[in-house]
């Protein structure tokens, strides 16, 4: 069976995922870019936004494992749009018209919409259901390659908390936020689930992947 895999997900260091007072004008809220800093600064993201130059160390290394062997993507509401995007119907998302991902979407919503096909091969499908019916609906949709599990953290929670993660690649940014919304609260000793490997960065973050025992 294919695998739900996180990649690339950046939190601060007292485990913050997203800051406080999300808008269409402030993605993140309060925490603005500074959880992302570090990948900005990749050859990967350069090459993504069509600029030249950007680093080529270990924190380009784990950022290109996003793409490779992936099929279809799950994300949260907050992921797809700002609060109160479903009001509007033309919204399509942060990314554009051709979005990064380039393969089937699903979004999670309690406002299903119909199906938007974009640039690149992305298609956004919207489904109100549960973690474990939408990674069935996902990996057939993905065609034996792998599920990846885009986020926000309230989405990647409840994916662990149903047992559904089999690869998780989280980046802890050295900076305190205070508030917003934390990965991982009600998630005592998953650890334990899995095999756990920290690797530091000279950019100051440090890469944690967790990856299930038994597979």
């Amino acid at each position: 069976m294919s695998l739900a895999r996180v990649h690339n997900f950046s939190i601060s260091l007292d485990g913050f995922a997203t800051g406080e007072g999300l808008s269409l004008e402030a993605p993140f809220g309060h925490a603005g870019e500074r959880l992302h800093e570090w990948m900005f600064a990749t050859r990967w993201w350069h090459e993504m936004t069509d600029r030249p130059g950007g680093t080529s160390g270990l924190d380009d290394a784990y950022v290109r494992q996003f793409t490779p062997g992936i099929g279809a993507e799950i994300m949260g509401a907050g992921k797809f749009g700002h609060p109160g995007w479903h009001g509007d119907p033309q919204w399509k998302g942060w990314w554009g018209a051709n979005p990064p991902f380039h393969t089937p979407a699903f979004v999670l919503t309690h406002h299903p919409r119909p199906s938007i096909e974009m640039e690149g091969g992305t298609t956004f499908h919207f489904l109100d259901t549960s973690p474990a019916e939408a990674l069935r609906t996902a990996r057939e949709a993905a065609g034996g390659q792998d599920v990846r599990i885009g986020g926000g953290p309230s989405t990647i929670r409840d994916f662990l908390a149903a047992g559904l993660i089999d690869h998780m690649h989280v980046v802890v940014v050295p900076i305190l936020l205070g508030r917003g919304v934390r990965l991982w609260d009600g998630l005592e000793s998953l650890e334990k689930d899995y095999e756990v490997e920290a690797v530091s960065s000279p950019s100051g973050v440090t890469h944690v992947t967790f990856t299930r025992t038994g597979r």
